[in-house]
């Protein structure tokens, strides 16, 4: 399999990175700034470069010929559950993206937001957005993708940025996926690890997909799946929504369960032997802002199909902190 190379910004919790990895993309660089975050990417990939700093400080002159700048930019500034102040929000980290990028100048890059990206609110900042690039020499494709349409039993809409250099072909977005999972088929094994006498039938009530999991806030509240809607939908699978268990269903447990960070971690396409740095509450919070790999790996081979279409590819960038 050819590789390229890839910078990972607000590399989080490595949802993004693995489905990257998948595809086919070398990390030369993963810069985080949250310490829980940067211990999870070092626990499960030791050989990856990360680097535990704030975006507004990182410069990535010394990153030149990497092939992709990826980068999952915090989304209070668009999610509907906040404020909506877009450029406004302190937290935006888009320019500094865009600033990275035109340090670096990749062949391609990837930003992916909230669903609220989308909305007529933020029009006029995606012709921003899309113009900066165009400047840049790179061509923009916007799509709003939903991961489960791609494998994950989640309802979970993203918005999605790929931007080109301007001498590769057409980007093609992945198609969705025909066969969807459920919550039962994906949990099912977790849930009758301790065993659940009920486990049977709970698969069966789990017959659907789950809201969005969300990772919540940090200044208060503790790891829940989310507000009052979203609980009533887990309830409807059989989920209780109301915190996050310790371990699984022991044997005689009667009721509605709630999930592990492991078994949220499963819901966001997560492999099982990927692990979370920190109590329950930071670990959860590191699921619930990740982007699912299944969505990121699809949307990483289109990426790289486009630019392995051309010939001439350059040398591999070489890592620096």
């Amino acid at each position: 399999m050819s590789k390229l190379s890839c910078i990972e910004l607000c590399a989080g919790a490595g949802g993004a990175a693995l489905g990257l990895e998948q595809a086919g993309f070398d990390h030369i660089a993963l810069v985080e700034i949250d310490p829980y975050a940067c211990k999870t990417l070092r626990m499960n990939r030791p050989t990856w470069n990360v680097i535990e700093k704030d975006l507004h400080i990182f410069e990535a002159d010394h990153f030149s010929d990497v092939d992709l700048v990826s980068a999952g930019v915090p989304c209070p500034p668009f999610s509907v559950a906040g404020k909506r102040l877009g450029w406004h929000d302190e937290r935006n980290l888009f320019p500094e993206a865009l600033r990275i990028v035109k340090e670096c100048r990749p062949k391609a890059v990837f930003i992916e937001n909230v669903r609220g990206l989308a909305g007529p609110k933020f029009a006029m900042y995606r012709r921003h957005i899309e113009a900066t690039l165009g400047k840049m020499g790179y061509r923009s494709h916007w799509n709003l993708l939903n991961a489960a349409d791609f494998g994950v039993p989640q309802n979970r809409p993203r918005m999605m940025l790929v931007a080109l250099d301007r001498s590769f072909g057409n980007f093609e977005w992945p198609k969705a996926r025909d066969i969807k999972s459920t919550i039962g088929e994906v949990l099912f094994t977790e849930m009758a690890s301790l065993g659940w006498k009920k486990a049977d039938e709970w698969r069966q009530i789990a017959f659907g997909i789950a809201p969005t999991i969300v990772g919540g806030s940090k200044k208060h509240g503790g790891a829940d799946l989310g507000p009052t809607a979203s609980k009533i939908a887990w309830a409807m699978l059989g989920v209780d929504g109301h915190g996050v268990a310790d371990e699984p269903p022991g044997p005689n447990f009667s009721g509605s369960p709630r999930l592990t960070v492991k078994m949220a971690a499963i819901v966001q396409g997560f492999p099982n032997s990927w692990t979370f740095a920190g109590k329950k509450t930071p670990a959860y919070r590191q699921v619930g802002n990740a982007l699912p790999p299944p969505l990121a790996r699809h949307i990483a081979v289109a990426i790289k199909r486009t630019l392995l279409a051309k010939s001439g590819k350059r040398k591999p960038a070489r890592a620096s902190a």
